[in-house]
């Protein structure tokens, strides 16, 4: 680079010479600026955004960390007193049990193995329970229960419908649909105030409001809540209802009265 700038000196004046040096750190200049505008935009420049991909690669991440997941709505039948089963061991048919029943303090009796509390458990819990309590006189039983006598699944209708009482709950069944199979709203309900009651334990109840006028109203039938078992549903008396009972015969001729 230097012998070029040697050879395009030579036979120039001196002042052209300086001219051309000039030029020659101008263009250095330039170019050191441009280098150091451009380093700092480097270091200042902000992280790039994450793909869609990648931000469901974290939001995966977080979740298999052990943020909180739904769980299943489809709970399994709990044992409790009065419910009866039958214990049949496969390989140790002299342990079978035909109906077993559950006591009110929530233990059963079994041969070989003594009282057993089983209040609240599912079947499949039972199962387990049984093969571990089978297990320190027997070697790995296959042990299956089969409920005989156990409460069905149900749910109440009171208030203002046709035909108010306890009702089977098979499948599912809605709110609107329970209403309808106790005999629908009477003349006197209130549509829109509907109570549904669920038990959340032994202490709680949930209660939850629901304008069944509006649902209806609207079509948006899928905000009707479908049943669980042990729910019960009220229909309260609507406002006029409340009144009607304190109208005088005069005052209703009086209402009545052609203008």
């Amino acid at each position: 680079m230097f012998r070029v700038m040697d050879e395009a000196l030579k036979g120039m004046s001196a002042m052209g010479i300086i001219r051309q040096l000039k030029v020659v750190l101008g263009v250095i200049s330039l170019l050191g600026l441009s280098a150091a505008a451009g380093a700092a935009q480097e270091g200042s420049r902000p992280e790039p955004t994450p793909t869609h991909a990648a931000a469901a690669a974290v939001t995966a991440d977080k979740t298999t960390l052990g943020d909180p997941q739904l769980q299943s709505r489809d709970a399994r039948y709990e044992i409790h007193a009065g419910d009866s089963f039958d214990v049949n061991f496969e390989l140790s048919p002299e342990f079978n049990q035909t109906s077993v029943t559950v006591q009110p303090d929530g233990f059963i009796s079994l041969r070989g193995v003594g009282d057993i509390k089983v209040d609240g458990q599912t079947v499949p819990q039972l199962t387990r329970t049984l093969h571990t309590a089978y297990s320190k006189i027997l070697h790995d039983p296959i042990i299956s229960v089969v409920l005989k006598d156990f409460e069905k699944p149900y749910f109440i209708a009171d208030g203002q419908i046709g035909r108010p009482g306890k009702y089977d709950l098979r499948g599912t069944v809605t709110l609107t649909e329970a209403i309808a199979m106790a005999g629908g709203f009477s003349d006197s309900a209130k549509h829109s105030q509907v109570l549904l009651f669920r038990r959340i334990n032994d202490q709680w109840l949930e209660a939850k409001l629901i304008n069944v006028k509006k649902m209806e109203k609207s079509g948006k039938l899928t905000e009707d809540p479908f049943l669980h078992s042990g729910d019960m549903l009220f229909v309260p008396k609507n406002a006029f209802s409340k009144f009607a009972r304190f109208i005088s015969a005069p005052s209703v001729g009086t209402m009545l009265k052609p203008y």
